[in-house]
């Protein structure tokens, strides 16, 4: 892996200067706004903190000048440039080392549930805020006669979260109840209840699972190239831009130390307003975001199983807390959940080809993205333990399907890092969203947008703030 120095703070010299951004092979890291040195963490496969003198910018560069510059074009980035542009009259510009869906969000499942949100949690009101606008956009979409299946892939599938021993049943329980407390609709089901539901899923006489029947889901690809389409309706008015497959390499400060811009490979994008940092894995590395390796596979033209629900075990939920706080004490082992769902089309499937899709893992690799075949037969495995159907199958892990891979941005406490970095009034962090990026971004689109132009705020954001975390 190839390195630049990272960030310095912003010196007090009154010289403009380059805030420098860590690169890998494929993508530029921001790196660290803390000026102490750090020895090389040898678990993570890339250094922590370093300081690095600032520079000036590349002014034989072209430049261009917006209100708001976005670094990353995933779901966060995008959804974050279309509520700017449609709640405001500020100019974004959107860029990415890559492309758009090529990253974490490309690899997503497209859940926006709430069976697997924990009621009183610090994101549990991001989590419901962020699907009230998810349910209020297909509407939008419906009432302009378009079909949100079509356009977003969109489906109200109801969920159900499983489990098969003593101790997950009562764990479901306590979360129908807790569920019910919060005004959702939610039933815990019986094996023979379940069975009715499900007939192709086994969970054994001591399971049970928790139903959510108005939990949806969407798909990455095409509610992607929907939010990229209404962008691209304010070209005209010269309110947007996109930068695509230019990295971008460092923040450019004003004589007055505060940040007005960044310089990419091939130019400078200056802000009046706002710099928002939404690249996921790729962003500060002082924010303590680390790189989450998740598989999804896609068995293509499958059509040996049928599923009636968006499908996930409980012990998903449980390798997610565990994770939390204690990543000091990791080890480089993939934890491995099943999770299975249904497309529009009534194919099984994760993506835009009819397909069947099942099966998580969660590991901390650091930026290694190789395709491990053990895993991917792990993920077969364990998901044969649910759906035995799958285990008749002679299931040639080279052949017939497709294997999606993309690293997951996660917050050792949790929780995304939403909102304005401290000393830097005009720079925005909005990251740290490990699985459940679709679920929480339009929520956090508004949240972001409302602390740029100072509107008032939906809900509550300190729970997000950058401040006391890291910084």
């Amino acid at each position: 892996m190839t390195m630049m120095e990272p960030i310095a703070r912003p010196s007090p010299n009154p010289n403009p200067s380059i805030l420098f951004l860590r690169a890998s092979s494929s993508v530029r890291r921001i790196s660290s706004f803390a000026a102490s040195r750090f020895p090389f963490d040898r678990w993570r496969s890339r250094p922590r903190f370093r300081a690095a003198p600032p520079r000036s910018a590349d002014a034989s560069l072209p430049k261009s000048e917006h209100d708001v510059v976005v670094v990353g074009a995933g779901i966060i980035g995008l959804t974050i440039a279309r509520q700017i542009l449609v709640a405001s009259d500020l100019s974004v510009a959107v860029v990415d080392a890559a492309v758009p869906c090529s990253g974490a969000t490309g690899a997503g499942q497209g859940y926006i549930w709430m069976a697997n949100k924990t009621l009183g949690s610090e994101t549990w009101e991001l989590a419901a805020r962020s699907k009230q606008l998810w349910e209020k956009l297909s509407e939008s979409i419906r009432d302009q006669g378009k079909d949100p299946a079509q356009v977003l892939g969109w489906k109200k599938t109801g969920s159900l979260l499983v489990g098969r021993t003593q101790e997950e049943r009562y764990m479901l329980k306590k979360r129908v109840k807790q569920l019910n407390e919060s005004g959702l609709r939610a039933e815990y089901l019986s094996t023979s209840s379940l069975q009715s539901k499900e007939p192709a899923l086994e969970i054994g006489k001591e399971g049970g699972a928790a139903f959510v029947p108005d939990d949806c889901q969407l798909d990455a690809s095409q509610t992607v190239a929907f939010i990229e389409e209404g962008n691209k309706q304010f070209l005209s008015h010269g309110r947007y831009a996109e930068f695509y497959n230019d990295p971008a390499l460092s923040l450019v400060s004003s004589a007055s130390a505060q940040i007005v811009g960044i310089q990419t490979f091939k130019r400078n994008l200056y802000a009046k307003r706002a710099v928002v940092i939404a690249a996921g894995t790729c962003s500060p590395s002082g924010s303590k975001i680390w790189a989450v390796l998740g598989y999804l596979i896609v068995l293509e033209n499958f059509n040996k199983l049928h599923l009636n629900h968006g499908v996930m075990e409980v012990g998903y939920l449980n390798h997610h807390s565990s994770a939390s706080g204690a990543v000091e004490n990791y080890q480089s082992l993939p934890s491995i959940s099943m999770t299975a769902t249904l497309d529009v089309k009534g194919n099984l499937l994760v993506g835009n080809s009819r397909n069947s899709a099942f099966g998580s893992s969660r590991q901390f690799v650091g930026f290694n993205r190789e395709l491990d075949e053990s895993i991917v037969q792990q993920i077969l495995d364990r998901a044969g333990q649910f759906f035995p159907a799958l285990n008749a199958l002679s299931l040639d892990i080279k052949i017939g399907k497709r294997i999606r891979i993309g690293h997951r941005p996660y917050m050792p406490d949790g929780k995304p890092v939403i909102g304005p970095v401290p000393g830097f009034p005009n720079l925005f962090l909005a990251a740290g969203h490990e699985g459940s990026g679709l679920s929480l971004a339009l929520g956090t689109a508004e949240m972001v947008t409302n602390m740029i132009t100072g509107d008032s705020r939906t809900i509550d954001h300190k729970p997000y703030s950058v401040e006391g975390r890291f910084c």
